[in-house]
């Protein structure tokens, strides 16, 4: 694999391994969001997907996610340019808005770990779905993210 490959190529241009890559692993994008009906406006909570690793900070149904969860996406070129629900340290929405990485994304640091390190993972700060009734979700927004 070309080791700069999102500084030259398209999304649409990366091949599997590469788009792969780009994920750092944070998991913020498993979590659990509520949007306001009236203005539109998404909030993150601290509830996660329940196929969510928390120690891997990984989806443990990956190939069949979709499938399980209907509602998750897969997220495409496409949808890296048009979604605003992916967290604005995605790569994916990064790189699809002209963005450069930041330093801590182990494409750059070299450490799958430096994700951790700089305080983006979920990793030990959310709840399983299983745990938390749906009308609690307003209780769970994840203010650490902001």
């Amino acid at each position: 694999m070309d080791t700069e490959f999102w500084r030259h190529k398209t999304l649409e241009e990366m091949n599997q391994d590469e788009w792969e890559a780009l994920c750092d692993g944070c998991g913020r994008c498993c979590l659990l969001k509520i949007e306001d009906e009236d203005s539109g406006e998404l909030f993150y909570t601290n509830v996660i997907c329940e196929y969510h690793d928390n120690e891997q900070c990984r989806c443990t149904q990956y190939p069949d996610r979709s499938l399980l969860v209907p509602d998750c996406i897969k997220v495409t070129p496409g949808v890296a340019r048009s979604e605003k629900w992916l967290p604005d340290t995605c790569a994916y929405r990064l790189l699809a808005e002209g963005k450069p990485l930041f330093d801590w994304h182990p494409l750059i640091s070299g450490d799958r770990n430096s994700v951790d390190a700089a305080g983006i993972s979920v990793r030990d700060k959310v709840v399983a779905e299983q745990y938390v009734h749906p009308d609690e979700l307003p209780e769970h927004l994840a203010h650490w993210l902001e």
